[in-house]
Formats: C-alpha cells, structure tokens, sequence
C-alpha cells in the first residue's frame, strides 16, 4: 500500500460492540509478514480488544465486521458457524454468463501453496450465483456464499467457466482497456498495463445482527479500480 491509511475512513457503520468496514484492496486482514500494515493491526490501535470476525483475501475489497470486544466476537462468531449471516459478494468474470440462482457445490481442498482446487476429499462449500449484466466481454456477477472456504468464489466460478477478471491463480484473463475500446492508442514506447491489478472481486453487503440482536445490514461501495473498470464496460457497451 502506497499511501497511510486511516483506518476511521474505512468505517462506514458503527456501534458501541462493532465497526463494518470497506476495506481497500492491497492490504491483509490479519498479521501478514509481507505487509506491516493489515486491517487486525489498525483496528487494535483505535481498541486494544478489536477482533476481526471474518477475513478477506489480500487482493479482495469490501465490507468486514470488527468486534470491540469479546462478546460481540463471540456473538458474530456463532452467526458464522450458523451460517446465519448474509454475504454479497460482485465479480467481474471473463466471458459472458447466464446465471439465475445457479448453485454451486463442488467440495475444496486447500493446498499447501495458499491455494485450493476443487476435491472430492476437501470440505463441503456452496455458492450462488446470478448474473446482473452482461457486456460485450464480461458478466458483472452477484455471489452469495452460504459457507466460508477459502478462495470459494473465485474457485466456484472458474469451475463453471467464469474465472474472475485479474484472477491468474484461477484462470481470470487480466483487463486490457484496448479490449473493449474501440479507439484505444498507448503512448508510443509504452506497454499497457491491467486496468484492475488483482482480481475484480468486491465484498458488497452483509448483513448480521448486533448484540442487541437488531438486524444491521449494510453495503460497501465499489473501491475506484473496480468503479472504473465497470464504467468502462458501461461505456463499451
């Protein structure tokens, strides 16, 4: 990450047991040896007893729940293991997709290189998908994980032939502006770069209740490469 983050800009709701966040992408959730700075770090230095209820991949943007304290990180933690939370994801795939309420079931193993592939022996994972548009190259998908595998989404769809934009773990293609602009000149001697650099997957909107047990939904506005990149496909239509 270039410039310091702030971690009271991310927040965008708040009570007296939790703070959701909208984290950028290019920063890890938890302790990570290759980046100073993560997101648990942050959180501990506004609350000593911060705790992070969930995690995001690196490259992935998007809403998460911070506890203030043990309580709440106990009450959220039984929300997950119910599976009682709703989770929204948005992805830009490769190719154009056809999706309504389609499920995905295939099991994931993970793998000892911090990736995963789909196993008959790894654990049991499920994943809806609906498409919201098609453009001339891409789909702009909604998915919403019932359980919480590692690189589910992103393994679910390049199991259906959707990889993930930028996802090169996973056979996502990266996103060239001259794909889809007509009139696409680069400057002379230069070499066009992605215009997403990690793969177009944005956590969207979650819903949870509080320790007062009301219902909190809440929605995570796209970070700016992935704003830019879906009014280019708007554009390119």
């Amino acid at each position: 990450m270039g410039k310091k983050i702030n971690f009271k800009d991310l927040v965008i709701w708040e009570d007296s047991d939790y703070w959701v966040i909208n984290k950028p992408p290019f920063i890890s959730t938890l302790d990570d040896r290759n980046d100073p700075v993560n997101i648990l770090g942050l959180a501990k230095q506004q609350n000593e007893n911060a705790h992070v209820c969930h995690r995001l991949d690196k490259d992935t943007s998007g809403l998460l729940i911070i506890a203030k304290n043990d309580e709440a990180y106990r009450h959220v933690s039984i929300q997950f293991e119910k599976r009682s939370i709703g989770k929204v994801y948005h992805a830009v795939a490769d190719g154009i997709h056809d999706f309504n309420d389609k499920v995905v079931e295939d099991k994931i193993l993970k793998l000892s290189n911090g990736t995963v592939r789909i196993d008959r022996k790894g654990k049991e994972a499920k994943t809806t998908f609906n498409t919201l548009k098609a453009y001339k190259l891409h789909t702009l998908i909604e998915c919403k994980p019932l359980t919480g595998r590692m690189h589910q989404i992103r393994i679910h769809l390049a199991n259906i032939g959707a990889s993930i934009s930028g996802d090169s773990y996973y056979g996502g293609k990266p996103f060239y502006l001259s794909s889809v602009k007509k009139k696409f000149n680069l400057k002379k001697d230069t070499e066009e770069q992605p215009l997403v650099k990690r793969h177009a997957l944005h956590a969207y909107k979650l819903t949870f209740l509080n320790l007062k047990d009301e219902k909190v939904e809440v929605q995570g506005e796209y970070p700016k490469d992935m704003r830019v990149l879906i009014e280019q496909l708007e554009k390119n239509i």
